[in-house]
């Protein structure tokens, strides 16, 4: 059989493989204590056995000690390699974490929504209310500006804009509070306003 597998026989190394698999398996099991681990000493063991098949003794009795030997080497570069790697992974800088964006297509397919609402909301206003909730709460004008604009006078600007509002939480629903948009405050500026 040495001479065999020393010479490259395929069908002696499959009789080789064959026979002494298993030890070699409970012997990566024994030196890893996973049995994951211990396939891939097979693996690597009969591999390497194969590439140093002409560095077998050439007399002896049983190639099992050789095998045994090898899968310990084997063993030792699996760790000596899995240390390393772990060093190298400590030495890098985390990744960063990865947002979940379920929250954010919710909350996008929500304003998508609320949106589609308001639009349909604001096409049911009539004409001189949607001017004027226009320029005083989309456009930030205050409310001399928006009669200005609209050349009529501020108490207008001020009652269709009372209207619009009122319609549009009748509309959209009165509690929400996402509706009221920007109110001009006394100075003549614009300022949120939330209810």
């Amino acid at each position: 059989m040495r001479s065999r597998v020393r010479g490259g026989d395929a069908a002696a190394f499959t009789e080789l493989f064959d026979t002494y698999a298993g030890a070699v398996y409970n012997h990566g099991f024994r030196l890893t204590g996973d049995w994951s681990a211990a396939e891939d000493v097979v693996s690597l063991t009969f591999l390497e056995a194969w590439r140093l098949r002409e560095k077998a003794a050439a007399d002896g009795g049983s190639l099992r000690p050789w095998l045994l030997g090898i899968a310990t080497n084997v063993t030792r570069n699996m760790r000596r390699a899995a240390r390393r790697h772990t060093a190298v992974l400590a030495r890098l800088t985390p990744p960063e974490p990865v947002r979940d964006i379920a929250d954010d297509v919710a909350g996008r397919l929500d304003d998508a929504a609320y949106l589609d609402a308001v639009r349909v909301a604001v096409r049911k206003l009539r004409r001189p209310e949607r001017e004027v909730l226009a320029l005083c709460v989309w456009g930030g004008l205050d409310y001399a500006a928006a009669a200005e604009a609209l050349d009529i006078p501020v108490g207008t600007v001020r009652s269709r804009l009372s209207r619009a509002r009122s319609r549009l939480s009748a509309e959209l629903g009165a509690g929400s509070g996402q509706i009221q948009g920007d109110r001009p405050s006394p100075d003549g500026r614009m300022k949120e306003e939330r209810t």
